[in-house]
């Protein structure tokens, strides 16, 4: 909440419109003229309970309230309750109203709703209590555990972060970070498991706007430049498609889209690729109505054999969510075609019910099986929810291992396999044999000493495909093995391996105690209070004891692959005239961090650890994101200083492609070493068929030097592209 003053004209205005366009939002989704008065009635006592307030940026609070409301009924697809609720989210955390007051003006449904937001925003904002664990993880527990009492108040709180994150640029940059790394960490994968992918792809461009906005900018450049060339390619691809679908009697809708820039952006990180190389940038809807005599899956495939009459497709491109819907409840025929211009295009074709679920989610999936529209994997995200309530309700599973379960397995995709009796199961896409052990049963898995996949025996560590038959052996004398931990990839197996690990809580300990001091004694080193600090920040063990350290090591969690290298960055030169951090001129020591080793000029963030040291990550690093998710209150504002020594040098990876020629290796080597000066470290570059591709580590002074490297190669004839990626 802001400041108290008074409204103006001006403000009323503003106020009395974003009313207005809720109210008619909300008219289109209430059929009973009393539902809107009593949503009039909620906007007039929210309205005067938050008078006069404002937000931080300058505008009336009210404007909150009222814009979650509207994300609420226009991009999710609630009723009044929820419409109502969400209209008085704020007014027990921020005035002296009660929810008993709530209760009696609205009923008891909209103030068990209010009060299930008003729990997790008290937990949400008390950072001050974040000394002995991580609140954030409380939090989240908290968010999650409503999911079995009513899955509105998580709908409710996300269109709550959603317009939060639109506003987000009115907050302080630590607080910022904050947000939008709890936003990636568990709200955007929350969003997607619930099908809410509009809410889920809005939260994801704002992440990128923010976190590498440079990124943002030059990719919405090309996507605009890239629309306006090929806009009439499209609508040329479109014309034969429509004409065959009338000819054939089909009531449809055909919708253009393009992938997002976040989606444009992890394709070109994860990838390796440059923007050219994204060959399904466009995509093409066909929304068809469900008639009687034919079932929606048959109309599907009709309407496939129909286009690809039209248009050569792509085999390898095929998803097929209609026999196999997402766990989330999305269906549809998605398939790739080759326009008459030479462009890839995916078609996705869905009837009006599948686009409605895809695009509103659960809410939708709710209200059609509510509407008798019944089949049997509908229960799949019932099921899920049952076994989130089993994670959390496990008084051995402390909030920050549960916040990294649950994340875990939101951002999972799954695969089919058989049992022996030819059951199809569905289980997580990268999942081995003893996963599927423990998800049979756990004494399965606790047993399990091999597998039979497809009649042939194979290893626990098999790593299983769609379509195998899988057969679990057990032994009776066996159990689980700490070596299981490293290969296991479901949250169920961990968890049942991690309990009979447990159970041998003070063997482990000792295990791992043993392991690191044979691994130091093997360097000549020593097992000294001052390594021990050392290595848990480098392993991101915070606030707790050693004895959680010696667990993970000698559980598998921890590897101590690279300890020497490990040591050496607490050892190294202090960096003190590297950075400096905002609004401050506390001097402290910075740390690099390993797993992304951010370039003199990238954005960066800080994370200071309990002696003062700031471990410095990229805003965009994977890990800097899950941290802060987590730790908010650790969250430093860092920026290089401007005399930051460039004399420094920095390892960076860049990836290339093109079409291979005799000098090829000798002119990037020439270019990069002789004209640029920079020491390359590594090349390992292949050739097949005319092909090259292949990577080059490299030292640089800053991220200017990359970037003037990476062009000037661009250059060099034959090279197709030459992207940075992470080492």
């Amino acid at each position: 909440m802001g400041k108290i003053s008074e409204f103006n004209a001006q403000d009323h205005e503003v106020i009395a419109r974003d009313y207005a366009d809720l109210k008619e939002a909300a008219r289109k989704r209430c059929s009973d003229p009393m539902e809107l008065d009593i949503i009039q009635k909620a906007f007039e006592f929210a309205n005067e309970a938050h008078k006069g307030v404002r937000r931080r940026s300058g505008e009336p609070y009210i404007l909150h309230p009222i814009a979650v409301a509207k994300i609420v009924v226009s991009n999710i697809g609630l009723g009044y309750k929820s419409i109502v609720a969400a209209l008085l989210h704020d007014v027990v955390e921020d005035t002296d109203y009660t929810v008993d007051d709530l209760r009696k003006l609205f009923g008891d449904k909209v103030a068990t709703l209010v009060e299930g937001l008003t729990k997790i925003k008290t937990v949400l904002d008390n950072e001050d209590k974040a000394i002995k664990k991580s609140m954030q993880a409380e939090n989240f527990k908290r968010i999650l555990l409503t999911l079995n009492d009513d899955v509105r108040v998580v709908l409710i709180k996300l269109a709550d972060r959603l317009h939060n994150c639109r506003t987000i640029e009115f907050m302080p940059e630590h607080k910022r970070d904050k947000i939008l790394s709890e936003t990636m960490f568990i709200f955007i994968p929350l969003a997607h498991r619930l099908g809410l992918y509009n809410v889920k792809s809005e939260m994801e461009d704002i992440w990128l706007r923010y976190k590498e906005p440079e990124a943002f900018n030059n990719i919405t450049a090309q996507i605009n430049r890239n629309i306006h060339d090929k806009d009439k390619q499209i609508n040329e691809f479109i014309a034969p498609i429509d004409e065959a679908l009338k000819a054939m009697g089909f009531k449809y809708e055909i919708r253009k889209r393009v992938k997002t820039p976040y989606s444009i952006w992890k394709k070109m990180n994860t990838k390796g690729i440059s923007f050219d190389e994204i060959y399904d940038l466009y995509a093409v809807r066909i929304i068809f109505d469900s008639n009687a005599n034919e079932s929606e899956r048959d109309q599907c495939y009709h309407i496939f054999s129909i286009i690809t009459s039209i248009y050569r497709y792509k085999a390898d491109r095929i998803r097929d969510w209609v026999n196999y819907p997402k766990n989330n409840g999305y269906e549809a025929l998605h398939c790739t075609l080759m326009s008459h211009s030479g462009i890839w295009v995916e078609v996705q074709i869905r009837s009006t019910r599948m686009n409605e679920i895809a695009e509103k989610g659960i809410a939708a999936h709710w209200a059609y099986k509510k509407d008798g529209f019944d089949r049997t994997n509908e229960s799949e995200m019932d099921k899920w929810i049952t076994k989130v309530k089993d994670i959390l309700v496990n008084p051995d599973v402390n909030a920050l291992d549960l916040l990294d379960m649950i994340h875990n397995d939101l951002i999972k995709t799954d695969i089919f396999v058989f049992t022996p009796k030819g059951e199809q199961k569905s289980i997580e896409k990268g999942s081995t044999a003893l996963d599927f052990a423990y998800f049979i049963h756990s004494h399965i898995g606790n047993k399990a000493i091999a597998a039979k996949v497809n009649f042939k025996l194979m290893p626990l560590s098999y790593v299983l495909k769609t379509g195998d038959q899988v057969e679990i052996i057990t032994a009776q004398n066996e159990n689980p093995k700490r070596e299981w931990l490293s290969f296991v990839r479901t949250s169920k197996a961990r968890k049942f391996i991690l309990d009979y690990l447990k159970s041998q809580r003070q063997s482990t300990v000792t295990l791992g105690k043993n392991m690191l001091e044979d691994q130091l004694h093997a360097i000549g080193r020593h097992l000294t209070q001052k390594v021990i600090k050392s290595l848990m920040d480098e392993f991101e063990i915070f606030d707790s004891k050693p004895e959680e350290m010696y667990f993970k090591i000698g559980c598998g969690l921890i590897s101590l692959d690279g300890l020497s290298e490990k040591l050496k960055k607490y050892e190294g030169i202090n960096k003190e005239s590297y950075f400096v951090i905002s609004n401050s001129d506390e001097k402290h020591k910075f740390i690099l961090a390993s797993c992304c080793t951010p370039i003199l000029g990238e954005s960066v963030v800080g994370f200071k650890a309990a002696d003062g040291t700031i471990t410095v990550h990229r805003r965009t690093c994977q890990n800097a994101n899950n941290l802060a998710a987590k730790f908010g209150d650790k969250i430093v504002t860092v920026k290089w200083a401007h005399d930051a020594n460039s004399d420094n040098s920095y390892l960076a990876r860049i990836i290339l492609k093109g079409t291979d020629r005799i000098g090829m290796i000798n002119d990037i080597t020439r270019l990069t070493s002789k004209v640029l000066s920079v020491n390359i470290r590594r090349l390992n570059i292949g050739t097949e068929d005319g092909i090259f591709d292949g990577f080059i580590d490299l030292y640089v002074h800053d991220i200017a030097g990359l970037e003037n490297l990476i062009a000037k190669l661009q250059k060099i004839k034959g090279i197709e592209s030459v992207v940075k990626t992470d080492l």
